[in-house]
């Protein structure tokens, strides 16, 4: 795997363990931020690049900052 892959993983895990700290499931974090459900399970994996703006809506409906994803 290389270093992007790597990245990606751990800011995945970061998006999952925040999304689970707010008690949050993969339809509901979908709802808030009409992302499909599909796409948030690949993001959480680190198997999909995520779009800056995907990111900041993650980030704000979990009440975090986006910094702490990257």
């Amino acid at each position: 795997m290389d270093n992007n892959g790597i990245y990606l993983k751990e800011m995945g895990r970061k998006i999952k363990e925040a999304r689970k700290a707010k008690n949050l499931s993969y339809p509901k974090l979908s709802q808030l931020t009409g992302i499909d459900m599909s796409n948030l399970w690949f993001i959480e994996q680190g198997r999909r690049n995520v779009h800056l703006l995907t990111l900041k809506s993650i980030a704000d409906k979990l009440e975090v900052d986006v910094k702490h994803f990257l």
